[in-house]
């Protein structure tokens, strides 16, 4: 094993592109899809905490739901990754970058009651929603139509989830009273 450590790119800096996209307006969407990366890594952590730690009568189907959409948004997350390399920039890799460019917050390092949990989880796809759709409109704005239509599908994605998780917090439910007491 080679201890030769030679930095290909600096974080924080951009390159030419093989996209012919201008570096200043690949700057602007690169600093934005890092935003987005960083906050779906905040996301995805916090989905899986809730995977983990939801009980109850339909502990099942919403384990099993928390599963794919935490999955959902770890796959949006690398296809971002991959975007803003490819247009010349260096996506956020650690924690403590991720942590400190995410405009989402995580909740605590508690366990709550699954309808507190899906609560925060709708409140933070809400952030992100409409965070997505300024960044659509920016990458338009700048000429990226490919970053505006991979966001598209992704902000489709996202809406689905929190679409669902608005169902999960009905009141309306087929488990018994007595069970729920």
């Amino acid at each position: 094993m080679s201890t030769q450590k030679e930095t290909r790119q600096r974080a924080g800096t951009v390159e030419e592109n093989a996209l012919r996209l201008d570096t200043e307006k690949a700057e602007q969407i690169i600093e934005a899809l890092n935003v987005d990366l960083a906050d779906a890594y905040v996301l995805y952590h916090q989905l899986h905490k809730h995977h983990w730690n939801v009980e109850g009568a339909e502990f099942l189907e919403v384990h099993v739901f928390l599963q794919e959409v935490y999955e959902d948004v770890e796959a949006a997350a690398d296809e971002l990754a991959e975007r803003l390399q490819a247009l010349g920039g260096v996506p956020h890799a650690s924690m403590t970058t991720l942590t400190e460019n995410a405009t989402v917050e995580p909740e605590d390092e508690d366990v709550y009651d699954i309808r507190t949990s899906l609560a925060n989880d709708l409140e933070m796809m809400g952030d992100i929603i409409e965070s997505y759709r300024q960044h659509i409109e920016l990458a338009e704005g700048l000429g990226d139509y490919t970053t505006a239509e991979m966001l598209r599908d992704q902000l489709e994605g996202i809406e689905e989830h929190a679409h669902h998780i608005e169902h999960y917090l009905e009141d309306d439910t087929l488990v018994a009273e007595s069970a729920t007491n």
